[in-house]
Formats: structure tokens, sequence, C-alpha cells
């Protein structure tokens, strides 16, 4: 019986000191977690806002789905790019993955 009484004892002496170690913990890991995967997401979503906004009319580009094509029309939320000879394709200005080197089209 005594043994039970120690254990329920230690029990209640050690229950503010576990509390505060899973707010520790939890804050370390909402931490870790904002490291890992928020502030890269956030980042890479800034620079391709950027890309959008700075495209020009005659630049070079990369699709989403990885069609090539310069730039001949720019709308206010689509761009018109140029494929090949007489295509002309319309896509949605989020579409543009990459803005590649001048020439890039040619030596392909």
């Amino acid at each position: 019986m005594n043994f039970i009484s120690q254990a329920h004892a230690q029990a209640e002496g050690q229950a503010p000191e576990s509390g505060v170690m899973q707010l520790v913990l939890m804050v370390g890991l909402f931490v870790m977690f904002y490291f890992i995967a928020i502030r890269p997401q956030r980042k890479r979503q800034k620079e391709h806002t950027e890309l959008i906004g700075n495209l020009q009319k005659g630049d070079e580009v990369l699709t989403n789905s990885g069609i090539l094509g310069k730039i001949i029309k720019i709308e206010e939320g689509y761009v018109v790019l140029n494929v090949a000879e007489k295509v002309d394709l319309k896509f949605q200005r989020a579409a543009i993955n990459a803005v590649l080197p001048k020439g890039t089209l040619k030596s392909i």
C-alpha cells in the first residue's frame, strides 16, 4: 500500500513540469515546421509572382506543362505564346514556370 501512495505522490509532483515540457515541445515543432515548410513555400511564391509581373513581349518562356514558346502578346491575365510557325497558344500568366535566356528556342 505504501508503494502505491508513493507512486501517486510522484505523479502529482511531476505534472506541472511535464505540462511545461509539452508546451516547449509543441512550440519547438511549430518553429521547425515553419522553417522547413512554410517559409520556403512563401519565398517560392513571391519569386513566381515577381516572375509573372516582369513578363515582357519577346520573352522566351517555359510553361508548367513543358511547352516552350515566345511571348507575342500580353493581356490582363493571359499571355499568347508562339510555339511554332503559325501556331499561337493562349495561357494564363500563372502557367508560366520560367523565363529562358534569349536564343534558347533557336538552339533547340
